[in-house]
């Protein structure tokens, strides 16, 4: 009998989904790592768990504490989740920028949601900032501190990545994602790097983040912006540090649109806007190598919690973005 321990037990061993359009498009094969069919329903799930469960390991978090996040939304359902299953609170501090979908789901969980101007994380009040802050003040709390806590990287390295090796035999030319705390991209590239030296990892940016820069020239500097929520950053994160990038790829608002609309048409894949990113990099990355090389990138949620946006062709045309087909 197969049957998972509760919620805990359902996080990751996501299958590795063949992107036949993409592949037909490009002579390559394009593998995404299906995320939006973790519990939680996205990529998050994985560090939110690995992160409480270190704090528990720690001793710092006790029965009936709460878990305080900074965060764009879907950490916060994963540790939302988690909390319910484990018995702890949630508190979670989230931009008023993010889709309204992320925080009515946060709310509904039983999360005590907090929304807060988007503001740069130099600023104090920056929801990062003011989420440690918050948990400081608070009796048996930790603050998950995604951006900054080597849990996260290591629940990809030790799970996303050794599932990646497993599922291609290790037969893969590249991995490409993008970032937003940097645990995904680098738990996946230090353990890639490590089995074979010869696999390309590249980082994918959207446009407003400074980490394409900073993977091309050592400096961060931003450019434009980008209606994707959850990626990109100002700054290189503790995840990121000391972690191989072979090359960086931005890709634009409407070519990431372009890819989201044809997974959903062609595919049959409802995903949503970071996964825009992730497919048009490696689609990038697939015609710079050429035929007949693997690829694999991250499918890291589904597109209902944008559906207001990224789905609404009102929404786009605000943004002076078409909707593909209209």
């Amino acid at each position: 009998m197969d049957i998972k321990n509760g919620f805990v037990g359902a996080v990751g061993n996501t299958p590795l989904i063949r992107l036949d359009s993409f592949c037909e498009e490009t002579g390559c094969e394009i593998l995404g790592k299906a995320e939006f069919l973790n519990p939680g329903g996205s990529v998050k799930d994985r560090a939110a768990l690995y992160m409480v469960e270190a704090a528990e390991r720690q001793g710092l978090l006790k029965p009936g504490g709460t878990v305080v996040e900074g965060t764009a939304g879907n950490t916060g359902i994963g540790l939302a989740h988690i909390c319910n299953a484990k018995g702890y609170r949630c508190l979670i501090i989230i931009p008023e920028t993010q889709s309204q979908e992320k925080i009515d789901l946060l709310r509904t969980l039983g999360a005590e949601v907090r929304t807060v101007p988007a503001v740069p994380y130099k600023d104090p009040n920056n929801y990062v900032r003011l989420s440690g802050r918050v948990a400081a003040e608070l009796d048996n709390a930790i603050w998950a501190n995604q951006f900054d806590n080597l849990a996260n990287r290591q629940a990809h390295y030790e799970t996303t990545a050794a599932e990646i090796w497993a599922q291609t035999d290790g037969k893969l030319n590249a991995w490409v994602a993008a970032t937003g705390t940097g645990g995904t991209y680098a738990g996946v590239a230090l353990f890639l790097k490590e089995k074979n030296p010869a696999i390309k990892c590249v980082l994918a940016d959207p446009m407003g983040s400074g980490l394409y820069s900073y993977a091309k020239t050592g400096k961060i500097q931003i450019e434009g912006s980008s209606i994707t929520e959850g990626i990109g950053n100002s700054r290189v994160t503790a995840n990121m540090e000391g972690v191989p990038i072979d090359d960086a790829i931005q890709v634009e608002d409407p070519e990431a649109i372009r890819v989201v609309y044809q997974l959903l048409h062609q595919d049959g894949l409802f995903m949503g806007g970071s996964v825009g990113i992730n497919v048009g990099a490696a689609v990038a990355l697939a015609r710079q190598l050429g035929a007949g090389h693997t690829i694999v990138t991250i499918l890291c949620d589904g597109g209902a919690r944008y559906q207001s946006r990224l789905f609404n062709p009102a929404w786009l045309a605000e943004k002076g973005l078409a909707m593909p087909g209209a």
